[in-house]
């Protein structure tokens, strides 16, 4: 039986027929109005910036869709507590993506520093590396922020080494090229919290993490191929339930670092393993485990693997911004260390052939709309504040209400797109049930919430 390529089949009909159903087309969250926001150190108020946030434009042709942004999230960033001075800025960027992306059947592509991919808020995704290595003949870290160079042979791993650095979105700029090496969800989000950063700075992220639910499409690496959150179905063919998707790789079992995983060959030393530089602080640490890619929520090596979405429902290649059991970022964390397909994408100075501007027909949060457990209350009894998540993927901004049981509004506030949460201040409104009314396109929720003083 001839094997039909069902990527092929499903794409090339999207890019000459039904282009405005291709995902690579419609995912992007498109705004003309909102701005960014950031903190800076000492300060939690956020500062209200100039350039627009998320995705201002997408066009496409034939063969390619172009996604016109400044790189801004509509989250707030910062503040950076590592040092680093730099604040996200725009990009006037032009992110030029294949609509049919194909398989890279020659030798493996490396990622690379700098732009890997990018989110569907317009925000760049960077690889595991942060330009830092251990140089041997002076028993120090060098490169990257640190100066000099090293020998790029033991490589260290931003999410670990660069952690007081991350904002809670779990971002950070690099010379105001704001991104994520990892899943954009806020670090207090996570089942365990091991950033104390959102305490008094408080923001979210892209997405919020959800057990019960096929994970939201959140990005294109630089192959086309589309980058899903932490959850995806069991199954490749769409059956056996949610589950958490796997990296199929793990730390080695080593003391010192002489050789590489899977070889005997030595090669620079690195430093050894210690509380200093614990397994994992180096890229080099981990080794890949292809026996388990024969379970189906185990991903390749590349960190993906063909099944079918609910974008997809005939199947895809895709990433997967992996999480461990408590949803802490695990490694490769979202693309890599190579890609699958054919590296092709590119950011542009210009588009130079004929293109039709997209004009999404719906901004609603979702097929089917705002519902009851897509929104949380916390905490409730409430005193000070009130914060209301969304547990989706918001691509709206939904509007939140809080009236008295008399029907009087009291105060309002909005979950942006490209956000999860807004905060109520409670502190002047007296003691007493109320509801909160969250107003999105595609429906209406309610909660009750008891204030106590």
């Amino acid at each position: 039986m001839k094997k039909i390529n069902l990527i092929g089949v499903f794409m090339g009909l999207s890019s000459l027929g039904f282009s405005q159903t291709n995902p690579a087309i419609t995912s992007w969250l498109q705004n003309t109005t909102l701005t960014g926001k950031h903190y800076v150190s000492g300060n939690p108020t956020p500062i209200v910036d100039a350039n627009l946030a998320n995705v201002q434009s997408v066009q496409y042709s034939t063969n390619w869709v172009y996604a016109s942004t400044k790189g801004i999230p509509s989250y707030i960033t910062g503040p950076f507590l590592d040092g680093n001075t730099s604040l996200a800025t725009n990009q006037n960027a032009i992110f030029k993506f294949p609509l049919v992306p194909v398989q890279n059947t020659g030798a493996p592509v490396s990622t690379t520093g700098g732009n890997i991919g990018v989110f569907i808020n317009g925000v760049a995704l960077f690889d595991y590396r942060d330009g830092v290595s251990w140089q041997n003949s002076s028993n120090s870290l060098k490169g990257g922020p640190l100066g000099g160079v090293g020998d790029n042979v033991w490589n260290r791993d931003a999410i670990v080494g660069e952690r007081l650095g991350f904002d809670c979105s779990k971002g950070h700029p690099a010379m105001g090229n704001y991104h994520h090496h990892q899943n954009p969800s806020a670090f207090k989000l996570d089942l365990t919290v091991i950033s104390t950063v959102c305490v008094i700075y408080n923001a979210d992220g892209l997405y919020a993490l959800d057990s019960t639910q096929h994970s939201p499409l959140i990005g294109f690496a630089y192959d086309g191929f589309p980058i899903y959150g932490g959850y995806g179905y069991k199954n490749v063919d769409g059956t056996g339930g949610i589950s958490r998707m796997k990296s199929s790789y793990s730390l080695r079992n080593i003391t010192t670092r002489a050789t590489y995983a899977g070889s005997t060959v030595a090669v620079t030393p690195g430093p050894t393993v210690s509380a200093t530089y614990p397994l994992g602080y180096f890229r080099e640490d981990y080794q890949y485990n292809p026996t388990t890619t024969l379970t189906p929520d185990y991903l390749d090596s590349h960190n993906g693997r063909f099944c079918v979405t609910p974008e997809y429902p005939a199947g895809t290649y895709c990433y997967f911004a992996t999480v461990q059991s408590n949803w802490n970022s695990a490694y490769p964390y979202v693309v890599g260390p190579t890609f699958y397909g054919t590296k092709v994408a590119a950011k542009v100075t210009s588009i130079t052939e004929s293109v039709t501007t997209y004009t999404p027909v719906s901004t609603g949060l979702s097929k089917n709309g705002i519902n009851d457990l897509s929104v949380v209350v916390y905490p409730n009894p409430a005193s000070d504040f009130i914060v209301v998540q969304l547990n989706i993927l918001n691509k709206e901004n939904v509007l939140v209400e809080m009236f008295d049981m008399q029907g009087k509004m009291i105060q309002k506030t909005s979950v942006l797109q490209g956000s999860t949460m807004a905060y109520l201040d409670t502190k002047t409104v007296y003691a007493g049930q109320y509801l909160i009314k969250f107003s999105g396109e595609n429906g209406v929720v309610t909660k009750k919430i008891m204030i106590t003083k």
